[in-house]
């Protein structure tokens, strides 16, 4: 378990000042993570990785020349929010246009997404790239499903490498698009891990027994079987993947593959080289040629016990930008002419500071009306945060069942961040709209993750419908809602069914217009709605999941309420009473 820390919700965040701290000849500190400590040639393109924490030396520690050019660091094991990325890509774009990379978690792909869309619109032409190599994660005709793990390192060493060879930015996506195709994983794990302040981990494999296909955050494997002995642990991995070579490899003989037999948190590396051992000779067995194999802690899960076995298959140019030099805080090979140091190294980048938080707290102007208002929306906001910190054992409990298990803990990072937010903004004057926008970022700011992308998506849109100008009523909440309702589908992509928020926030939405189409003071509508939004929670337990991390073990959550949905139906009756209080 994780012992050492002072504050759970700062773990993170600490943690990323101390590695700057011991790493200040590769990397500097910018809002949302590091870039590195060394010019970058002009007009070079910019590979920028990122994710949650957690998962050390992955992002943070593969910065530098040769690989990442920065690295957007999220809350533990949840993604970094749009507003991270962009001011981490804005730090280090050299003016050769960003290519984002990132594992495909769905926290990940919309704040990805988003950040991409933000630098697009700053001018700066950016691509996007998720790194999908589990392959207990997705069948292979649904293998753009399949979730990121220690695949992660050759793909973003290979498009790094492009970089550096001063290739366009459409050239160093075909390499990361090329290294994805050809790299496979898979992993098995002894026990869970444990999250900082947490007492019990987030899964647990019976004794004598193992986890087989797990993923990085927690999230249990899709099966279990008699513990092995490390030989049997090596035949396992290496047949699961020769099963399922790239469509341009029909037999793995006379195949050139880089190799990286991963320790996932508490497996000692001489247990790593007892794996390796016979992992090799089963490669060479079958033909294979082992081209720089990578042995230790790459991609981690804080302290589980578990390993990974990824295989990228190599050609000429993909073993060429395999073998380049790197020179990071935690991944070194070959040798690299001295660098320059980066002139902006002692000072943040006034840009990417920029784009992460207000100048100076200055908020619109508002009507006395919308001031009242905000009143209200304070209330309501407090009251999330209150009923969040109530239930987020609960919530956590809900997620563990087919998930990672952390929902509780990231909503109550988000809410509270929110309410904090919301009330500065108050203090200073501002109108019911800017109280929610703000109360928006510092939601996904702090939260990350899906459920940050989502809160941060449904209180932007209330807080545009409602605006600083008047007193909103009723009919203005309710298209606040139904905004946020349909804002939330088209950037998550789920709809009704795939047992998701959306399958208590659309009924929600709909009955809060036709309560107030229908005349209905706000309240009372409301009321209604939280009724509707109560029991299509409750209804959310017969469905299986066709979205997210729990996607890979649908049927255990079978019988199990969706959390996302749950802690939605909990927040909006928090919030009717909130409304009753301010009535």
């Amino acid at each position: 378990m994780t012992r050492l820390f002072n504050d759970p919700a700062a773990f993170a965040d600490e943690a990323l000042e101390g590695f700057t701290a011991a790493h200040r000849r590769w990397v500097r500190p910018v809002t949302g993570g590091v870039v590195r400590a060394t010019a970058t040639p002009a007009g070079q393109v910019a590979v920028v990785i990122g994710g949650g924490s957690g998962h050390y030396p992955a992002f943070s520690g593969l910065v530098g020349r040769g690989l990442a050019h920065g690295a957007a660091v999220g809350n533990v094991f949840a993604s970094p929010s749009a507003r991270q990325i962009h001011s981490v890509a804005t730090a280090a774009h050299a003016g050769g246009g960003v290519l984002l990379m990132y594992g495909n978690y769905a926290g990940d792909v919309l704040h990805f997404g988003q950040a991409a869309e933000r630098l697009a619109a700053d001018g700066v032409e950016t691509r996007t790239f998720a790194v999908a190599d589990d392959i207990s994660s997705a069948a292979p005709e649904e293998s753009a499903k399949r979730r990121g793990i220690a695949g992660d390192l050759p793909v973003f060493k290979a498009a790094a490498a492009a970089a550096e060879q001063g290739l366009p930015l459409e050239e160093v996506l075909r390499v990361a698009e090329r290294a994805g195709a050809r790299t496979r994983s898979f992993g098995i794990a002894f026990s869970g891990c444990t999250l900082p302040g947490a007492d019990h981990p987030l899964f647990t494999v019976p004794e004598a027994r193992m986890a087989v296909g797990l993923g990085i955050h927690g999230e249990p494997g899709i099966g279990e079987e008699a513990l092995p002995t490390a030989d049997e642990a090596a035949r396992l991995l290496v047949e699961t993947l020769l099963k399922e070579l790239p469509e341009d490899v029909a037999d793995p003989t006379g195949q050139r593959a880089a190799v990286i037999l991963n320790g996932l948190g508490s497996v000692k590396y001489e247990e790593l080289f007892v794996v390796y051992r016979k992992v090799a000779a089963l490669l060479g067995d079958a033909g294979v040629e082992i081209v720089d194999p990578e042995v230790g802690e790459l991609v981690t899960s804080f302290d589980m016990a578990g390993i990974s076995l990824s295989l990228t298959w190599l050609d000429d140019r993909l073993e060429e930008l395999w073998r380049a030099p790197a020179d990071t805080p935690a991944y070194r090979k070959g040798a690299l002419d001295a660098a320059e140091p980066d002139p902006d190294r002692a000072s943040v980048t006034a840009a990417a500071q920029d784009t992460a938080v207000p100048a100076a707290p200055v908020v619109p102007a508002a009507s006395d009306a919308s001031r009242g208002a905000a009143d209200t929306v304070l209330a309501a906001l407090d009251a999330v945060a209150r009923v969040v910190d109530a239930h987020a054992d609960e919530l956590g409990r809900i997620d563990a069942v087919a998930g990672d298990g952390d929902h509780g803990i990231g909503m109550r990072r988000g809410s509270t961040a929110a309410h904090r937010a919301a009330a500065d903004a108050h203090g200073l004057g501002a109108g019911a709209g800017t109280v929610l926008t703000r109360a928006a970022d510092a939601w996904a700011d702090k939260a990350g993750g899906t459920s940050g992308a989502l809160w941060g998506t449904i209180l932007r849109s209330l807080g545009t419908a409602l605006g600083d100008r008047d007193a909103p009523d009723a009919a203005r909440v309710a298209d606040g809602v139904a905004e946020a309702s349909v804002a939330v589908r088209r950037l998550g992509g789920a709809e009704v069914g795939d047992k998701t928020m959306v399958d208590v926030l659309v009924p929600f939405a709909d009955a809060l217009a036709a309560a107030t189409a229908e005349g209905l003071p706000l309240t009372d509508a409301w009321d209604r709605a939280a009724t509707t939004a109560t029991a299509a929670a409750a209804g959310t337990a017969d469905l299986l999941p066709r979205r997210g991390r729990a996607r890979p073990h649908a049927e255990k959550s079978l019988g199990t309420p969706d959390a996302g949905a749950h802690s939605l139906a909990l927040i909006t009756r928090a919030v009717h009473g909130a409304l009753l209080d301010h009535h």
